[in-house]
């Protein structure tokens, strides 16, 4: 039985935590909700207490992406998962498109085929690794790309289809790409998140940026008479929001590690700061991921690479799943690839919340690692 590998204290990164989602929480943010715990949790969300906390996270997440005129955030509860059924109910009146390129547009896309009072979207397909795109259709009411495809590490740019429809809307998935990269919110309608990825909380909550054309649509959509689940009630969330407050109760804890992180990342200098954090990050593992003789992107198109999550591939005769083992039991997490990718591969999140030397110290231990299998 050969010794286990031991990395050496002065390689290893100062936080070993690289998990593309539950992400990163900082300690600061923990160490601030328990100073609150016996005002703040185990309290009624209905009451202030939980309403200031909830209305905190509006306001920073505004602040944060710079909220154009007439946009609201919407929160509720259920994460990205639950965002996609209730988009399907409240949001596409009969047709959408779809660029799908990944695991989480998939699922989407599912729940839209699956919904028997809309027609058969049209979905554009790339395989993983590359990226697909929405292009104008006659008819098409709803058009849904994903930002930065979690699963692969594919980013693109939010960006209105030219010549789509009158009136049709863009639903930008953020989930993972939200808070870590650029973004002009004008150039989509809704763009939606979960707090567990660059906002450094857990999940169960999904947040939505929203124009007045999408809100707009919604209580269209409910005043057509359509049936809509009351948990994915879009309206009931839009109403619910207004009040600072959640139609079910939300984790309190979710709630308060989220506002702590926003209000750390607008206090750093907010968007732009965390996007140049995390494109730092991205330089470090990209350019080490270059250099070396066992490593390779996976994302061959450099300007697909994505700044939020890296995913790298590794040579014939290098166990990927080997290394990412010894980097657990040497306190390195959360590196393992997507699960259903199947490939021969790290993946790594780039967050704000992840310093930029803890990825260059990360590629040290790699190499260290690899050079002793």
């Amino acid at each position: 039985m050969t010794d286990p590998i031991r990395i050496p204290d002065d390689l290893k990164p100062v936080d070993g935590r690289f998990g593309s989602g539950p992400s990163k929480v900082r300690p600061e943010g923990v160490e601030a909700l328990a100073r609150v715990a016996t005002t703040f949790l185990g309290t009624s969300h209905r009451q202030k207490t939980v309403k200031d906390e909830v209305a905190r996270l509006r306001r920073g997440i505004g602040e944060f992406f710079g909220l154009p005129d007439g946009y609201e955030v919407i929160i509720s509860n259920g994460g990205t998962s639950a965002f996609w059924e209730t988009a399907t109910f409240g949001l596409i009146r009969e047709k959408a498109q779809f660029a799908e390129f990944g695991e989480f547009g998939a699922k989407f896309v599912k729940a839209v085929t699956d919904a028997p009072f809309l027609a058969d979207p049209t979905v554009h397909k790339a395989p993983g690794g590359g990226a697909a795109y929405l292009r104008a259709e006659a008819g098409v009411d709803t058009y849904a790309s994903v930002q930065n495809e979690t699963s692969t590490g594919v980013a693109v740019p939010v960006k209105r289809v030219t010549g789509a429809d009158p009136g049709a809307l863009l639903l930008t998935d953020a989930t993972s790409g939200g808070g870590s990269l650029d973004v002009d919110l004008t150039e989509t309608d809704v763009y939606y998140l979960a707090p567990q990825k660059a906002f450094g909380s857990d999940g169960g909550l999904w947040i939505a940026l929203m124009s007045p054309a999408a809100i707009d649509r919604a209580y269209k959509i409910k005043e057509s008479g359509r049936y809509i689940p009351q948990f994915l009630d879009l309206v009931t969330a839009i109403e619910q929001s207004r009040l600072e407050q959640t139609y079910n109760t939300p984790a309190l804890a979710t709630v308060f590690l989220a506002a702590e992180q926003v209000d750390w990342m607008n206090a750093q200098g907010g968007l732009a700061w965390a996007a140049k954090r995390s494109a730092e990050s991205a330089a470090a593992i990209y350019g080490w991921a270059d250099r070396s003789a066992v490593a390779t992107p996976f994302i061959t198109d450099p300007a697909l690479r994505s700044n939020a999550v890296a995913t790298i591939d590794f040579a014939d005769g290098v166990d990927a799943a080997a290394i990412a083992k010894v980097l657990r039991a040497n306190g390195i997490v959360d590196t393992e690839p997507y699960r259903k990718l199947g490939r021969n591969q790290l993946r790594v999140a780039l967050y704000p919340t992840v310093d930029p030397a803890d990825v260059e110290a990360l590629t040290r231990c790699i190499d260290f690692v690899v050079d002793r299998l």
